[in-house]
């Protein structure tokens, strides 16, 4: 891929091979199941299928939080799924999202069991189902939920906009990197501008929205994603940067980090989690 001439788009796109760049073997024009391959069901009440990207620690974090509060019918087996082996589409997977993106979850705690997909969905499904972690009054449940349809609204520029071009795109253009970071930055000063009226993104109290915001934003100013801190200059998000640290200090936060987690440290790689004694126990580091 070059800029030595300018590219004139066909009438009618085809597909014609892979683009390049990181996950072009795995993306294609169509959905569906590529394989057959049943999920495995394990012994809980919940049950997700998942990896830790920032789409998953979202529902991982939110599960472990439940757990902390001593909410028993919360208890979950976290199955990974490898994107980048094609895992999400196989047709057991394709069941449960037919969009065939982590994270899923069904829950068999109902008769007949119950899927959810879309982790704005499935935070919002255990906050009622649960009756914590959200507002109970109406102004301040809508708020909550203002804020959580803002990250999945804004996250995709952030992921396959500023993400894509920055760091996993198979040629570094100057154009889409300037325009995402661009875009990132606004993003980063609506938070700041928020963070600097309050604890927590929708009010003084943890909730949902901090947790779907934080697994995306927190983790990009705490370096997490993408190697873009310095590139960014997220320290002057200060605001971000107090709520991002108080975030990621929190038990259930750790643990829902590591849950489903296949790259780095080995202490904070759990690849499935079926108990609570799994963190202390399977993480790699311990199984090495």
């Amino acid at each position: 891929m070059t800029n030595d001439s300018p590219y004139t788009p066909p009438a009618v796109w085809t597909w014609q091979a892979e683009n390049g760049g990181t996950f072009a073997n795995i993306n294609r024009p169509i959905a569906g199941a590529t394989h057959d391959k049943p999920l495995a069901v394990g012994k809980h009440p919940l049950q997700l299928y998942s990896l830790a990207t920032p789409n998953g620690v979202k529902i991982t974090v939110m599960l472990e939080e439940l757990l902390a509060q001593n909410i028993t019918g919360a208890e979950y087996d976290a199955w990974l799924i490898q994107i980048r082996d094609g895992d999400q589409f196989g047709s057991g997977f394709v069941e449960i999202n037919p969009n065939s993106k982590i994270p899923a979850l069904m829950d068999y705690s109902l008769s007949p069991p119950l899927r959810v997909f879309e982790s704005g969905n499935i935070l919002l499904y255990l906050a009622d189902k649960f009756a914590t972690l959200i507002p109970k009054d109406p102004a301040g449940r809508t708020e909550c939920l203002s804020w959580l349809f803002w990250q999945m609204g804004s996250a995709p520029y952030l992921g396959g906009g500023f993400g894509h071009f920055y760091a996993y795109a198979p040629e570094k253009l100057p154009y889409p990197i300037d325009r995402f970071t661009m875009e990132t930055k606004r993003q980063l000063d609506v938070l700041d501008r928020q963070l600097a009226k309050h604890s927590y993104v929708s009010s003084d109290e943890y909730s949902i929205a901090d947790i779907a915001i934080w697994a995306w934003y927190g983790q990009l100013v705490l370096g997490r994603l993408y190697n873009a801190a310095e590139f960014l200059d997220v320290q002057t998000y200060s605001h971000v940067m107090r709520w991002a640290k108080a975030i990621d200090s929190r038990p259930a936060v750790k643990r829902g980090r590591m849950v489903n987690r296949v790259s780095g440290a080995p202490e904070f790689q759990l690849h499935e989690r079926h108990d609570a004694s799994d963190f202390d126990n399977k993480a790699r580091d311990k199984i090495a």
